[in-house]
């Protein structure tokens, strides 16, 4: 069964009035998704891989050790991470219920402390990448960026919260405001809802 492209949870324009704008969920959703979604589903086809879960495909495909990943990672891996941020957002105020802000703050000290970290994570990742706030291994919350595609499937991490950094996500609203577009996404975008329960 081949992979699609899942619809948006609220309409293009929904985020809009939160800084995302209908052209820019236009062109990320419906050409740059849909790209991966294409393109994987040509790479895995008379594989192995042909048949398995995205996530068995990313955990399969990634390689530690290389500097590039190959084309079925990338494309597999990048339509992972795009139906999980998609997810991640709300056009509705969203409130971060307790058991979540506990986790934070026995982990950060406080949530500014946390998106304080995934800003400079998210701003400092060179380049295409992403911004995480994951479960780590121990149990432990931290914030974590990866290049290009990779994502905390990779390193058996649970992922609460993405951010896309590519600047595709980012350039039509916010022009090479890296910084800018995150803090928004943070105060305005994130489905605090959401996040708590990947816990």
């Amino acid at each position: 069964m081949a992979f699609s492209l899942p619809d948006l949870p609220y309409a293009h324009d929904a985020l809009a009035s939160k800084g995302m704008s209908k052209e820019t969920l236009e062109y990320h959703h419906d050409k740059h998704h849909n790209a991966y979604v294409t393109n994987g589903n040509k790479a895995i086809e008379g594989t192995k891989w042909e048949g398995k879960s995205l996530e068995e495909i990313i955990k399969g495909t990634y390689d530690a050790s290389a500097v590039a990943q190959s084309g079925i990672f990338n494309n597999i891996s990048q339509l992972w991470n795009h139906n999980q941020f998609w997810e991640m957002m709300s056009p509705d105020d969203s409130k971060m219920p307790g058991e979540l802000e506990k986790a934070i703050t026995e982990s950060f000290g406080s949530v500014d402390k946390m998106k304080d970290e995934f800003k400079a994570a998210g701003a400092g990742q060179f380049g295409s990448g992403w911004a995480w706030l994951v479960k780590d291994t121990d149990g432990g919350l931290k914030v974590t960026k990866t290049e290009n595609g990779v994502n905390p499937v990779c390193f058996g991490q649970t992922t609460l919260l993405g951010c896309d950094v590519w600047e595709h996500s980012y350039y039509i609203d916010f022009r090479n405001a890296r910084p800018d577009y995150l803090t928004n996404f943070l105060d305005n975008l994130v489905n605090w809802e959401n996040v708590a329960s990947r816990m």
